[in-house]
């Protein structure tokens, strides 16, 4: 059979603070996708992670309307009502007006559950004389009992087998009100809402608050009403830390530790591991979830803890001072007998504990190779990544809830995009680039067409006068000039065919090294000028057109040296990858600007004085290399502070 959720997560308001985690003593909650979700099996009913959530991402179950149709179903329906009730209310001055208003929303008595405690309180002190050499844990804290029955199973001998005093008053006013009375638990604690069946229903403080907004209106008359009976006696100090030891009238024993209290979380898991492994010697040991019942998850927001003992404190003294004794005692010695014994069966939750290895692996791929990278920060929610480690194997946890890990998953995330965005705004700038030379190249082909045809009348009749004058004649040395220019207008038109042409790529079978050797020596290489060649590839032989080729590595390595007017090095690196051949131009020589570093594959760009180039070189390799389905690209640096000057240019070819 399912068990129905007590807490649930409102996911649209959770926000990954993990403080749910952190402070639940059961380890109940398993965070998926980044979510906190509420282990139903595993969840004890404390209810800190809804105390803790300061985004009201977790709530509880709520039965306001079931309290509204049991009240027009039944006539005999009772409300009980917890002792601490004086922290809640503390704007009603006169407890009775509250008992009022609880008859005119329809109850047919009111009685306090402190008089369970009177009851419960007598139980337990002859139980502890029966007990000598055992340790008794207490069990009126169903959050207490679930947690020892889920997680510490062993430690179930030591429970006191005894109800608590809401179950208690439930069999008192059944017996003192006949079978067919219905009862209703108010108080400050979610886990009584699993604790019994015994109870037709159990409501909060807040959930009762929510029935008198809409049940009570201001006009209406409240009769001031005294609690029925058996009123409470001074088990109406229960609620707060050591309520039970002083409804027993049982002192701490300081010198020889008979009895110990601990409330709250944190400390109460600590004392159940100390006594699970025999560190912990006592008679008694009062252990309660909350920091006293005063501080309840059904409880309002509002009042510190102090305050709210205070308060109790005030309401017993007066209570003890105006209470009928005699009447109390009757009660007392009527139901003194009455049936409390309990049997509690283990529900073993306890987590499969990994092995080292499979720890030690999740731990490494949070960064976490040696002691000193457990930072045991805690912010995960668990006190040390070990816990964090086992948790994730278990599925209650994400890698990513670690801190350290996901500030360097962050990091390198950051680092990932940075070179992603570099390389999508180089390919964004190199198919600008390609437009424009594409735009460019059909019009050098169309002017090219143009040009040629009188540049060729003019070669073919300049040569023709020629023949009709002397040598030395001045209109000879003219002519000869017009012929050298029509000769140089030529070569820059075939520059353009060659930048605009489509012409195929006849590949062919090459030693690389050897072509790239070759492509040295048919330069003229400056005597201030070294060169060095590093072969990298693993291959011999790759596939290009090599007369195209040649073009560009003779262009570039030109280039370079032209570059290097005052001497230098020029290295000529070869690569390659599962789909390209690399080679590298890198020379020392004085760089390109960045204003001028976008305009170099552009046709007739050129920073070389007048008469020394015409600014086809570098659209020229473009248009080879595009041919070859390959890519060029460019690293410059003419600045000296940015580091080692000279420039780059990266030549990759398919290889296949």
């Amino acid at each position: 059979m399912q068990v129905k959720p007590l807490v649930y997560t409102v996911k649209d308001k959770c926000r990954v603070c993990y403080s749910c985690v952190r402070e639940c003593p059961a380890k109940a909650i398993k965070i998926s996708n980044g979510q906190a979700e509420i282990i139903t099996e595993r969840c004890i009913g404390c209810g800190n992670c809804v105390i803790v959530c300061s985004q009201g991402a977790k709530i509880f179950e709520r039965h306001e309307g079931e309290i509204f149709s049991l009240l027009n179903k039944y006539p005999k329906v009772i409300a009980c009502i917890a002792p601490s009730f004086p922290a809640e209310f503390d704007e009603i001055e006169d407890y009775r007006y509250l008992v009022g208003m609880l008859k005119k929303v329809g109850f047919y008595k009111v009685v306090e559950v402190g008089f369970g405690a009177d009851i419960v309180a007598l139980q337990y002190n002859k139980y502890l004389n029966e007990q000598n050499n055992t340790t008794t844990i207490s069990s009126d804290c169903p959050a207490i009992v679930n947690y020892i029955i889920q997680y510490h199973p062993n430690l179930i001998k030591n429970l006191a087998p005894i109800q608590s005093p809401m179950v208690a008053t439930k069999r008192i006013l059944t017996q003192k009100y006949g079978e067919d009375v219905k009862l209703v638990f108010i108080g400050p604690c979610i886990a009584k809402k699993r604790e019994s069946s015994e109870l037709e229903n159990v409501i909060t403080f807040l959930e009762l608050r929510e029935i008198l907004k809409w049940k009570i209106k201001p006009e209406d008359d409240i009769i001031l009403s005294d609690f029925d009976d058996p009123v409470a006696g001074i088990g109406a100090i229960f609620p707060i830390s050591r309520g039970m030891l002083q409804t027993m009238e049982k002192k701490e024993k300081v010198g020889d530790k008979d009895i110990i209290a601990i409330d709250g979380h944190n400390h109460f898991t600590e004392a159940i591991l100390e006594l699970e492994k025999g560190g912990l010697k006592t008679h008694y040991l009062e252990l309660l979830c909350c920091e006293g019942c005063i501080q309840g998850p059904g409880m309002s927001k509002k009042g510190g803890r102090f305050s709210r003992r205070t308060l109790v404190r005030e309401y017993v003294n007066k209570k003890i001072k105006t209470i009928d004794q005699q009447k109390w005692q009757q009660n007392f010695d009527e139901y003194k007998n009455i049936d409390l014994k309990r049997t509690i069966v283990a529900k073993d939750r306890r987590l499969k504990q990994p092995s080292k290895q499979q720890i030690e692996e999740v731990l490494k791929k949070l960064g976490k190779y040696s002691q000193k990278d457990h930072l045991n920060c805690g912010a995960c929610g668990y006190s040390t990544c070990v816990e964090h480690a086992i948790a994730t194997i278990n599925g209650l946890a994400e890698l990513e809830m670690c801190l350290p890990y996901t500030i360097e998953e962050l990091h390198n995330s950051v680092e990932r995009l940075n070179v992603t965005n570099s390389k999508l705004a180089s390919a964004k700038q190199a198919l600008k680039q390609s437009e424009k030379l594409a735009s460019m190249g059909q019009l050098s082909a169309g002017i090219a067409h143009e040009l040629n045809n009188p540049l060729g009348v003019i070669t073919m009749y300049s040569n023709i006068l020629k023949e009709e004058f002397d040598p030395q004649n001045q209109n000879y040395k003219d002519l000869e000039l017009i012929v050298e220019q029509a000769e140089r207008c030529k070569n820059i038109v075939g520059g353009l065919l060659n930048f605009a042409r489509k012409n195929q790529v006849k590949n062919q079978k090459t030693n690389i090294l050897d072509f790239t050797k070759h492509s040295i020596e048919t330069i003229i290489l400056p005597e201030n000028i070294k060169v060095e060649i590093i072969n990298n590839a693993t291959d011999k032989y790759f596939y290009f057109d090599y007369e195209q080729m040649m073009q560009v590595f003779n262009n570039l390595e030109k280039n370079a040296i032209e570059a290097m007017p005052e001497g230098g090095k020029l290295t000529l690196e070869i690569a390659q990858t599962d789909f390209y051949l690399i080679v590298k131009f890198k020379d020392t020589g004085s760089g390109i600007s960045k204003e001028n570093i976008d305009k170099i594959f552009t046709p007739f760009f050129t920073t070389k004085p007048l008469g020394k180039g015409t600014g086809l070189g570098l659209p020229l390799i473009y248009g080879i290399i595009k041919m070859h389905k390959g890519k060029i690209e460019v690293e410059s640096n003419d600045k000296i502070e940015n580091g080692e000057i000279g420039t780059t240019f990266t030549v990759s070819i398919p290889r296949k």
